[in-house]
């Protein structure tokens, strides 16, 4: 992820596409026929440009955006108790200093659980987005593929998937998802380009800095 927001593995046959003879020299690939004729898909991009992965994804986004907004506000609070120390701890006696260290190393430890456990619950609604499109995309697949003359349909989503170079003729996505979306009746977002959305960060807070550092607060991380 970069962090990748978006896991799950979908039934897809693998072949491995080679553009080399055995003599390691390249070849000039024919042209498909209805015997051999072989497709790509990125999965992943297809459930992100399709219009229902747009809105439920969106939806998603927003969902979590008072969350985010509290894990912000939480942040703030530590960074304003943080400044309180390193402008004033030299000035207070032992108990009052440990008593702020300690509120501070307590709601960090609020603000990492926090942050954990709206991570884990955004990504585990995300799968279920994603895994429930994805079905769904298969089916379009499946009969894209026999309506086409297509004997097999590769997943090239994954890094570890092993086509190394295909046609450029030879990717279905597009196709795919412009079927998905007449098939599921959802209408394009608002501003949408057709391509695929960026998948949406999930809530986190800034590092959280010890209690005692005189560094200056770290910038919160750009989202993805």
């Amino acid at each position: 992820m970069t962090r990748k927001l978006i896991r799950f593995i979908l039934p897809v046959a693998l072949l491995a596409v080679s553009a080399f003879a055995q003599n390691g020299t390249a070849t000039v690939p024919a042209p498909q026929t209805g015997a051999n004729k072989i497709g790509i898909i990125n999965i992943q991009e297809a459930i992100l440009a399709s219009n229902e992965g747009q809105r439920d994804l969106n939806a998603l986004q927003k969902k979590f955006e008072p969350t985010q907004n509290e894990l912000n506000a939480l942040n703030k609070e530590i960074d304003s108790l943080k400044t309180q120390l390193q402008t004033q701890g030299d000035k207070m006696n032992e108990e009052a200093r440990n008593s702020l260290v300690k509120n501070i190393e307590n709601k960090q430890k609020t603000l990492q659980r926090r942050a954990e456990d709206a991570q884990s619950d955004f990504q585990n609604q995300q799968g279920e987005v994603a895994n429930r499109i994805g079905v769904k995309i298969m089916e379009v697949v499946d009969k894209y593929a026999k309506q086409n003359g297509y004997v097999m349909v590769l997943d090239v989503s994954s890094p570890q998937s092993p086509v190394l170079w295909a046609l450029p003729n030879t990717n279905v996505t597009k196709d795919i998802v412009d079927a998905y979306n007449a098939r599921s009746g959802v209408a394009a977002p608002v501003g949408a380009t057709g391509q695929a959305a960026t998948p949406p960060s999930a809530p986190r807070p800034q590092t959280p800095r010890p209690a005692g550092s005189t560094t200056a607060p770290r910038p919160t991380t750009p989202k993805q």
